[in-house]
């Protein structure tokens, strides 16, 4: 039926229905466009949190810790839309130790400067690990301004990194792309994506801890292997030092040894050689050294130039002293520095083996004293032997022989044969009374013997030089020189070799020992650069004393090609006369 049939009664009856459908149509334009929004916030949020969901397993595909830090960065910037983002780990003082950025071009990092520790706006989540939204960090009252070519930065949003119970680091994300601020989703978002980054960095922090620990053991492992046999102490000590700057990876290591009657500690060897100049000694009193020392516990000093003034070239940054074995009192310490942008010691795997690599060092060193001790056992059993066999056996077959010529003298008749025999007679009772003096000597403690005297001092500078002197004696140096004078050979001995050591930069030395009936002859000879013009130091000056007031002579000569020769020479007092 058309509408034309209708009454007007019936179509003035519908108008007022037909005003309802109009708005109400307009209220289901809304209510659509309103569907709409919603379901483009839902497909957002689904894209976001696809997103979030590769963002969790692209930072846990891999346990290197650097890496992952970078990719952490790098996923909360993409997932919050932030130009530039930077994760800052926190350090044992509750600074920042490390600053991982992303959005920063190589060149605007090095033009910026120095990366930030921790203050004004950053270091609010280090001293409230919660999170921070900002719509302009410049504005804020602890703002301590941009360094100069800084990029322009304003809205900003921190989140810390929780691994367990203890704060991490921070994230911190600024100038949102959009141009505007940074709101609660992506606060959300990235709060969730630290959850995650969490599991992942101790994941890494554990399996690089394992990765250490192994390390260690293997490293353990070879320096005990190398302990069982003839231990050599230089090169002992030399492989612990290499081994622990290798597995720490420290800036240097050093191992002092203890000399408790100066109250110093001796550098005797370093990694990288030279790190520090062997010899060099450091001050105990009021360091962290002197704890170390008398706790026989381990320390760790935040700046090792700082805690330790000296003269030497110490270098700056965090540092372990751990003592030569376990008690109180030990015989030196190990020194491990760390690089001045290292993140320091993360727990306590790399402590507990340091000390367990000093205790090592102080094994090597008993072992090495140990071998001496038996060497010279067996050299004092050898001589015991040797005098021995010179009294009940030499001896007495001279003294035989003197009494059988004794009894042919009174058979001679020619005076001239008789007084050949009474001369042999007593030529014989000479050698006699010199192999009794030979066998006091041989029986004498080691310690008096000027020869081993003279032994153990070059071979004390050899660590300072790098290499062994060569020693070479002749003569009969123990009996024929008298015991006034042998300290003041010995220091001669140091005084010059340490002269070497400071001035010649040799390769080689030679100390010859010349030792007659009156007269005492050393020179020591060196492949150097030769005298050096100027004002002769301290040294070469007592060295020159010495030998006048004994009224012996003193010179410095250059040989060829390049080099130096001292000679010291003395005449040697008659018994009696020992001045």
């Amino acid at each position: 039926m058309s509408s034309a049939s209708e009454p007007e009664s019936d179509r003035n009856a519908w108008a007022p229905e037909f005003d309802i459908s109009a708005l109400s149509r307009v209220r289901l334009d809304e209510l659509l466009q309103e569907l709409l929004d919603r379901v483009g916030e839902v497909m957002s949020s689904r894209e976001r949190l696809s997103a979030l969901l590769q963002a969790v397993v692209g930072i846990g595909g891999d346990l290197d810790l650097r890496s992952t830090l970078h990719r952490i960065v790098t996923a909360a910037c993409t997932l919050s839309g932030a130009r530039y983002g930077a994760l800052g780990v926190i350090g044992p003082d509750r600074r920042l130790v490390e600053f991982i950025t992303d959005g920063l071009t190589v060149t605007e990092r090095h033009a910026i400067g120095d990366l930030p520790t921790g203050r004004g706006v950053l270091g609010l989540l280090i001293d409230d690990p919660r999170p921070v939204r900002m719509a302009d960090i410049t504005a804020h009252p602890q703002s301590f301004g941009f360094p100069p070519n800084h990029p322009p930065m304003h809205s900003f949003l921190g989140v810390p990194v929780r691994i367990r119970d203890q704060v991490y680091g921070n994230l911190y994300l600024t100038e949102k792309r959009d141009g505007e601020e940074f709101g609660a989703d992506d606060e959300q978002v990235v709060v969730a994506l630290a959850t995650a980054a969490g599991i992942a960095i101790d994941n890494a922090r554990l399996y690089a801890a394992a990765g250490r620990r192994q390390q260690w053991l293997e490293a353990t492992a070879e320096i005990t292997n190398a302990l069982l046999g003839e231990v050599d102490r230089s090169a002992a000590l030399s492989l612990v030092a290499a081994r622990v700057r290798e597995v720490a990876n420290a800036a240097f290591v050093a191992i002092l040894i203890y000399d408790a009657d100066a109250g110093e500690l001796r550098v005797d060897v370093t990694a990288p050689p030279h790190a520090i100049a062997t010899g060099t000694s450091l001050a105990v009193a009021d360091t962290p050294f002197e704890g170390v020392i008398t706790s026989g516990d381990h320390v760790v000093v935040a700046d090792l130039d700082r805690a330790i003034p000296s003269a030497a070239a110490i270098p700056s940054g965090q540092a372990l002293i751990a003592p030569l074995g376990r008690d109180a009192g030990s015989e030196g310490v190990l020194l491990v520095a760390l690089p001045t942008d290292g993140v320091g010691f993360g727990d306590d795997t790399d402590a507990n083996m340091i000390n367990t690599f000093a205790v090592q060092a102080a094994l090597a060193l008993e072992r090495v004293q140990a071998q001496e001790e038996r060497q010279l056992l067996v050299v004092l059993e050898d001589r015991e032997r040797i005098a021995r066999d010179l009294h009940d056996v030499v001896i007495q077959r001279l003294f035989a022989a003197g009494l059988g010529l004794q009894s042919m003298s009174r058979l001679v008749g020619r005076d001239d044969l008789r007084q050949r025999l009474d001369q042999t007679v007593t030529d014989l009772d000479t050698t006699i009374r010199d192999i009794r003096t030979a066998i006091f000597e041989l029986r004498a403690p080691a310690a008096a013997s000027l020869h081993s005297e003279l032994i153990d001092t070059v071979e004390a500078a050899a660590n300072a030089l790098g290499f062994r002197p060569t020693l070479r004696v002749s003569g009969l140096i123990d009996r024929g020189v008298p015991e006034a004078l042998r300290p003041e050979i010995v220091a001669v001995v140091r005084e010059a070799l340490s002269n070497v050591v400071r001035h010649a930069h040799a390769r080689s030395v030679e100390v010859a020992v010349d030792v007659s009936t009156d007269t005492f002859d050393l020179r020591v000879t060196d492949d150097g650069v030769g005298i050096v013009a100027g004002k002769p130091g301290n040294g070469l000056g007592n060295l020159r004393a010495r030998a006048e007031e004994r009224a012996g002579t003193f010179s410095v000569a250059p040989v060829d090609p390049h080099g130096t020769m001292l000679t010291w020479r003395v005449p040697i007092p008659a018994a009696g006369d020992e001045r």
